[in-house]
């Protein structure tokens, strides 16, 4: 048997990858799953990628870069990207890169001869448009096998070789999912709705992402925090806007200020002694600024 390690996203594209190999005679099909600081949505639920696998028999391996070194790794791809952004800070093209080439590390340590993904041609415009798949085919200097589109990429060597048979593969072009759906009603399986993706493709998120990227110091606790709340002061204050945010905000390491009238909860994020009482005053008047009652009392909770 020959393993084969497919990049599974979670989604609808790389559950069927898995599908169409599953199919191919003496494979063995194995997923990677990378659990990436700005995913959204079925990116980052890794127990119902967890679900899936099990349910069709497959390994799942879990590469976990929101701690350690690679969340370091990928950080650094994210603060100096050697191809174009999207429409907003999505280095796409590099993203993809940085993940193959991480299950390629993993391959090698596992003896494992072939990588796969469930990209689909012209599906997105940023990094699976023709020349973006060549351009990542270029840099990674090992061969990806796309077993949805195939037939309109060039041959890999695991098709020249005998290890892939081509006849079996799929040329699936474009944004439409009418095939996609029909596969998953022929292979009987479950799929999330698309979206609620790459946080990086949100403008506002990434405007407060901005404020704080260059800090070496940034942790995934603090990328997670962006999603709530209000920021000031490159995020040192976040206020919360509701009861849920509030109860967030005071589990947090830090300085909270909690009113103790109906109002936001603040959280001081303070890495410099010496700037902690000018915070604390800020803190207090935006509390009152976004708060609609008169705010007399607060409780600090450190």
């Amino acid at each position: 048997m020959v393993r084969v390690l497919v990049l599974l996203s979670g989604g609808l594209d790389s559950r069927l990858a898995c599908k169409l190999l599953q199919e191919q005679k003496n494979l063995e099909v194995e997923a990677i799953f990378f659990l990436l600081p700005f995913s959204g949505g079925c990116c980052a639920d890794k127990f119902c990628v967890f679900k899936f696998c099990q349910k069709q028999g497959i390994k799942l391996n879990i590469i976990d870069c929101t701690k350690g070194k690679s969340f370091e790794e990928y950080m650094e791809m994210l603060r100096h990207p050697k191809f174009s952004r999207g429409t907003a800070l999505n280095p796409c093209i590099d993203c993809h890169l940085f993940m193959l080439k991480k299950a390629k590390e993993f391959a090698d340590k596992n003896k494992i001869k072939i990588i796969a993904t469930g990209e689909v041609l012209n599906e997105r415009p940023l990094s699976q448009n023709k020349k973006a798949l060549l351009l990542i085919q270029e840099e990674l200097r090992f061969p990806v096998l796309r077993p949805l589109s195939a037939k309109l990429l060039p041959e890999t060597e695991y098709e020249k070789s005998g290890l892939i048979d081509r006849k079996k593969l799929l040329d699936i072009r474009g944004r439409q999912r009418k095939k996609q759906i029909e596969l998953a009603n022929k292979y009987k399986i479950d799929y999330p709705s698309p979206g609620g993706g790459c946080l990086l493709c949100e403008p506002g998120f990434c405007r407060k992402l901005k404020e704080i990227l260059e800090n070496k110091k940034l942790k995934y606790k603090d990328i997670k925090l962006l999603s709530i709340g209000r920021h000031f002061l490159e995020s040192k204050i976040i206020l919360g806007r509701n009861k849920g945010e509030n109860l967030i905000l005071e589990q947090q390491q830090g300085i909270k200020l909690i009113p103790i009238q109906p109002g936001p909860t603040a959280l001081i994020k303070e890495e410099n002694k010496h700037e902690k009482d000018k915070l604390i005053e800020k803190a207090k008047e935006l509390m009152q600024r976004y708060s609609r009652h008169k705010i007399e009392e607060f409780r600090i909770k450190v």
